[in-house]
Parts: structure tokens; C-alpha cells; sequence
């Protein structure tokens, strides 16, 4: 099993950026397909990003797609999720999760083993 901890979120003015990090308690990220989802209040679970374990394959919601940039660095066990040109309605808890099936990276929620406890982002307008 793997620990999955977010961190980087905050309060940003809409047209702002934040890095959001994912470090993994285990060398098997390595291997680990991952992604980011998000939820607003009241709100399902969305996907926004996800790579696959030699970040060969990316993905991308069609929301986000040209404004956020998802990496992973294998070395130092951690995720990252770029964000710029934020708006309102990216504001959200923003979820990291590790795929043990390592790739190609999945778009659904159930693809996914282990979850972060999640890092809030909030976007005024």
C-alpha cells in the first residue's frame, strides 16, 4: 500500500496559478499510473489529469486542457499538477490517486487504488 499527501493548495484570484505536489510514501509511485481528480461542494468527483508511470501518456479534462500541466518526478517520489489561468469554477478539493496497474493513465475514478486525503483550491473572481 501506498500513502498519497497533496499539498500547494490555497486562495488565488481568479486568472492566478498554484503547483499542487503529491508526495508518495513508497518507491512503487515509480511504477504507479497516477491521476488528480476534483470536487466541488455538492458536486461528483471529476477527473482532471492523469499519467502514466514513465509519464509516456497523459491525459487531460477538456476543462482544463491547455491551462494545466501534470508531471511527475520518479526520483523523488512526487506528483505534480501546474495549474495556470485559473477560474472560478477550478475551485474544488483536488485529489491525487495511484493506479498499481501503472498505464496507460485512466480517466475513472474506480481505475484507481489509493487516495490522497486531498488539498483545497479556491479561485475568487
Amino acid at each position: 500500500q501506498v500513502q498519497l499527501e497533496e499539498s500547494g493548495g490555497g486562495l488565488v484570484q481568479a486568472g492566478g496559478s498554484l503547483r499542487l505536489s503529491c508526495a508518495a510514501s513508497r518507491r512503487t509511485f515509480s511504477s504507479y499510473a497516477m491521476g488528480w481528480f476534483r470536487q466541488a461542494p455538492g458536486k461528483e468527483r471529476e477527473f482532471v489529469a492523469a499519467i502514466s508511470w514513465n509519464s509516456g501518456n497523459t491525459a487531460y479534462a477538456d476543462s482544463v486542457k491547455g491551462r494545466f500541466t501534470m508531471s511527475r518526478d520518479n526520483a523523488k517520489n512526487t506528483l505534480y499538477l501546474q495549474m495556470n489561468s485559473l477560474k472560478p469554477e477550478d475551485t474544488a478539493v483536488y485529489y491525487c490517486a495511484a493506479d498499481r496497474r501503472g498505464g496507460p493513465a485512466g480517466i475513472r475514478a474506480y481505475e484507481y487504488d489509493y487516495w490522497g486525503q486531498g488539498t483545497q483550491v479556491t479561485v475568487s473572481s
